[in-house]
């Protein structure tokens, strides 16, 4: 069984029955059955569907919230915010979807020559519990307009979710077998990746789980998206402005308490500006509203698990053993990890080296340029970074300096379905969203004509 249970106050909300062997196998083959019927419908079609999704889920809104909430922690307001990201993302796919697959022609020595982008089949989606429906939107929704479909792996603590998002593409009156949740646990997956149906595989996690799922795929000669960690660096130079920045980098670490890939978990400070900038920014962690998740004042919820608070503490605990001072909270009490500030971080420390998945904020001061840049890059990380100056030419000429996936000035990193969104380094590969991300799942084809 797999049980669901409430990060703030312990209790057990739901209990799910693991599918058998048998009852996988039927779903998969269901899920073959509808792309057989699925790729020969026109964009037209896919997107009216598309459409309903997007208007359901503005429609239920505050229901699907509370789940969210109730499973992992999640500030209501901000569960309703990732909604409200979800439906966009209907919205933009469904317009967009066609231009992006439309065949390119391609000028050669024969008498017509171009390509092609054509749906593949079944894909698998291993997905976190941090963003419960919005990792799971982003890969179903550009998937299903390209003409493929999909089944979901979830995380185990938000199996609600799971079973709640299958429930909302029957209701948009998708064909059955187009999109199904499996009710399974992380030990079944390698035997589904290695099941002839399934043409390729994405997932959204951590560096353990991303090699695993890409080593069992690898070994079946099928293609994965890997969006794994992340330990994205905040850089504010001497001359950014400050007030601006304070704002931006709050808002960057300790959205979701901390919970994302994409949270600027490395505050680099220029020295001129470090004392004034910290001292502006621990005011506004101060009046961050911890409290029941449930609660419309409330920005900091508590950690998904209370294991996952525990491994952030060590972190922290070490990292200062090792000389980095604390300069505000450090308090835990079960799942909750109070908002948290170190400075003296320095590069061998745990909180600069790995990725801190919780509301804790590591400082660091430069002197120079250079230094900043080295201390970006210094991480087996490269998801994205931010920089902060008001010197815009400078910082597009230090954005190629930087081996991440996105850079951000003057913004903290944000997935956007026009933008491509996925990382380097043990960040993992293959990007999501906008026409790069719709075409990772797809045949692109050449076809010639003599």
């Amino acid at each position: 069984m797999i049980t669901t249970i409430n990060p703030y106050n312990g209790k057990e909300l739901k209990q799910y029955e693991e599918l058998t062997k048998k009852e996988i196998k039927v779903k998969l083959e269901k899920a073959q059955k509808a792309f057989e019927s699925w790729q020969t419908k026109s964009y037209e079609h896919r997107a009216k569907h598309i459409k309903k999704v997007g208007d359901l889920v503005r429609k239920n809104k505050d229901q699907y919230a509370k789940l969210m909430t109730q499973e992992m922690g999640k500030p209501i307001t901000q569960s309703r915010g990732e909604l409200e990201k979800c439906a966009w993302l209907c919205d933009f796919y469904a317009e967009k979807a066609e231009g992006f697959l439309a065949n390119e022609h391609v000028e050669t020595e024969h008498f017509k020559s171009y390509v092609s982008y054509e749906p593949i089949g079944v894909v698998l989606a291993v997905m976190p519990w941090n963003y419960p429906f919005w990792q799971v939107f982003r890969f179903i929704v550009p998937a299903l307009m390209a003409g493929n479909v999909g089944v979901l792996k979830h995380a185990s603590s938000v199996m609600g979710c799971a079973e709640l998002i299958d429930q909302i593409f029957q209701e948009a009156e998708f064909p059955e077998g187009c999109f199904q949740n499996l009710v399974i646990g992380s030990d079944k997956v390698n035997a589904i990746i290695e099941n002839d149906i399934i043409k390729a595989v994405t997932l959204t996690g951590s560096k353990p789980a991303g090699a695993a799922v890409a080593g069992t795929a690898g070994e079946q000669i099928k293609k994965t998206v890997l969006e794994l960690g992340g330990n994205n660096a905040l850089v504010v130079f001497n001359d950014a402005d400050v007030d601006d920045a304070v704002q931006k980098c709050v808002d960057a670490r300790f959205q979701n308490t901390g919970q994302s890939c994409i949270a600027g978990k490395r505050l680099l400070l220029h020295e001129d500006i470090a004392e004034d900038f910290l001292e502006k920014f621990t005011k506004k962690v101060k009046e961050l509203v911890s409290g029941d998740p449930a609660d419309e004042n409330t920005y900091i919820g508590v950690m998904a698990r209370e294991d996952l608070a525990e491994e952030l503490e060590e972190l922290m605990n070490i990292s200062i053993e090792k000389g980095a001072e604390l300069h505000y909270g450090g308090a835990r009490d079960k799942a909750y990890f109070a908002p948290t500030i170190l400075t003296n971080v320095t590069p061998d420390m745990p909180v600069f080296k790995e990725e801190t998945f919780g509301p804790l904020m590591a400082v660091t001061v430069f002197k120079t340029e250079e230094e900043a840049i080295k201390l970006v890059n210094q991480s087996k990380f490269g998801l994205g970074a931010s920089l902060f100056s008001t010197d815009l030419k400078k910082m597009e000429q230090l954005a190629p300096q930087i081996k991440d996936g996105a850079v951000f000035i003057n913004h903290k990193v944000a997935s956007h379905p026009a933008l491509p969104f996925g990382g380097t380094g043990i960040s993992g590969f293959g990007r999501e969203l906008s026409h790069f991300g719709i075409r990772e799942f797809v045949n692109i084809k050449t076809v010639v004509i003599a």
